[in-house]
């Protein structure tokens, strides 16, 4: 057992730890290196920032209590909260503790733009001009132009609070040392076996009536590489949560239709929301192919398949069909009607349009993709056949697409995007003009003068109402031009046992585990 029985039973004290798997395995516990998402979910049991996000993708107050925006929405003034505590160590000096100040901000600020740390997250203060400490309780980030999305970035683990004397003491394994402030603090590592954390007993953080988070004694984090191994420990009750649905196993748990099958439903409970991913197929506009150059081919593409038809029988209905723009639902900005509809035969109207236009009589177009997402390109490539035009499916490996489209030498090829940070604007960044691969995101070359102008006016916008009215216009008019065929909106699915409670979802796949607890054992 992870945690000391004392007078408890071995069963009460089963339920006072959280359990799950990680068969990606964890790179470092260093929140300047939370770049995967395995290494996101540790952490963020760990460290806390100024502020954080709720599963409504509200920004919210954490170390920072509260904040002022001025000068033009360019200064951001934080006062910090004076009861944050680091996780106890002796290098603390008297009692093992120290709180945390403005000036540990600056520190952990420093460190993510120093080029010999090398930080992955460093782009996160691209658009910052400096911050300083303006007292122990005072932080002050000015930046070089209004960035509605700058809270959101903010959240992200990479701008965690650290102590200077213990990273420092540690140097390049404060990796496998944490000292954070977060809910749980570090207790052992054993690399690709085991990672557990124990309950942090001076967490400053409380529940809406008053009781200290978290409620759990420990977390235990095992690392089998194989997601069936994973799901069979599950079922047999040996962990608490799985994420995603993986296709090992994805029919034995849920039916066609995306319900729970009878032999799980007793046992186990499954949460599902929107999460942050477009899942899409692009065209490179300045391709010199007359197929990729024909708008009525790109729109017979778009209206010539059945979303629906496809999430149900390649992703048992998890993921939401994209019959709106490129902006995902769960995000100001989603329209779910500006895109497109299944209507085969305007699909077949269009094609015949483009092949009495052309002389064309035989119309192709080869779609490049991996081999992970061959099932839906062949779904796409036999629907299309029946308007009357020929897909030809290139498969490549994921590295070899990743470089061809940066460098614009694929004409039609699938992609997706997950974001970097809960804010439309980073969606409609692959589209604006300055964007251009390989010098930004916009791999399809898309270029409009009055998306760009609506693009940079979103940037002074501080009303958000006002400035998702903006993104909504930006993205009607991508989906005029059809230089993309969004595909669905992928969505986040968990898997718990019937006895943790307080597991949440949000749009950002964050695991947040401070607010869960366990119930005992009942049926299980």
């Amino acid at each position: 057992m992870i945690v000391s029985c004392n007078s408890k039973t071995k069963d009460d004290n089963s339920n006072l730890v959280f359990k799950y798997n990680e068969h990606k395995n964890i790179g470092s516990l260093d929140p300047a290196f939370s770049k995967d998402l395995a290494d996101i979910w540790a952490t963020h049991q760990l460290f806390n920032g100024l502020v954080q996000m709720d599963d409504q993708l509200n920004v919210k107050p954490c170390i920072a209590k509260n904040w002022t925006i001025t000068d033009s929405a360019k200064t951001y003034t934080f006062i910090l909260r004076k009861d944050v505590y680091f996780h106890k160590h002796q290098l603390f000096g008297k009692d093992s503790i120290r709180a945390t100040t403005a000036s540990d901000f600056e520190y952990s600020f420093n460190r993510l733009l120093d080029k010999s740390i090398a930080s992955p997250g460093s782009w996160v203060l691209k658009k910052v001009d400096n911050f300083s400490t303006v007292n122990d309780s005072t932080f002050q980030i000015k930046l070089k132009q209004p960035f509605p999305a700058f809270l959101g970035l903010l959240t992200m683990k990479y701008c965690s609070v650290v102590p200077k004397e213990i990273v420092e003491h540690y140097g390049n394994d404060f990796r496998s040392n944490p000292i954070g402030t977060g809910p749980f603090k570090f207790k052992r590592w054993e690399e690709n076996l085991k990672l557990v954390f124990r309950r942090n007993n001076h967490y400053f953080e409380t529940d809406a009536e008053g009781q200290q988070l978290p409620y759990l004694e420990a977390i235990a984090i095992t690392f089998l590489p194989d997601k069936q191994s994973e799901f069979l420990q599950f079922a047999q009750g040996n962990i608490d949560f799985v994420s995603g649905l993986d296709g090992s196993y994805k029919d034995e748990i849920l039916t066609a239709e995306g319900k729970l099958r009878a032999a799980y439903s007793n046992d186990i409970k499954m949460i599902r929301g929107p999460y942050l991913n477009t899942e899409y197929l692009a065209f490179f506009m300045e391709s010199e192919v007359k197929t990729i150059q024909s708008l009525k081919l790109r729109k017979a593409i778009n209206i010539g398949f059945d979303r629906t038809k496809m999430m149900t029988y390649l992703r048992n209905g998890i993921g939401i069909p994209a019959n709106g723009g490129f902006i995902p639902k769960g995000l100001p900005g989603f329209d779910a009607t500006i895109g497109f509809s299944y209507q085969p035969e305007l699909a077949k109207q269009l094609v015949a349009e483009y092949k009495a236009e052309t002389g064309n009589q035989n119309p192709e177009i080869t779609l490049t993709t991996t081999s992970n997402y061959l099932s839906f390109c062949e779904f796409i490539q036999r629907e299309l056949q029946k308007t009357g035009l020929l897909v030809n499916a290139d498969v490549i490996p994921p590295s070899s697409l990743k470089d061809a489209k940066a460098n614009g030498q694929l004409d039609f090829f699938r992609a997706s995007w997950i974001a970097d940070y809960p804010d439309a604007e980073n969606y409609l960044s692959l589209y604006y003009s300055h964007n251009f691969a390989p010098n930004g995101p916009n791999y399809t070359h898309f270029k409009n003068e009055l998306f760009d102008q609506m693009y940079e006016a979103a940037y002074l916008e501080t009303d958000p109402e006002l400035r998702a009215q903006l993104y909504t216009k930006m993205d009607s008019l991508i989906m005029d031009s059809a230089p993309i065929v969004p595909l669905f909106y992928d969505e986040v699915v968990r898997f718990t046992r019937k006895n943790v409670n307080g597991l949440g979802i949000n749009a950002t796949n964050l695991l947040e585990l401070k607010s869960v607890n366990k119930t005992k054992n009942l049926n299980l």
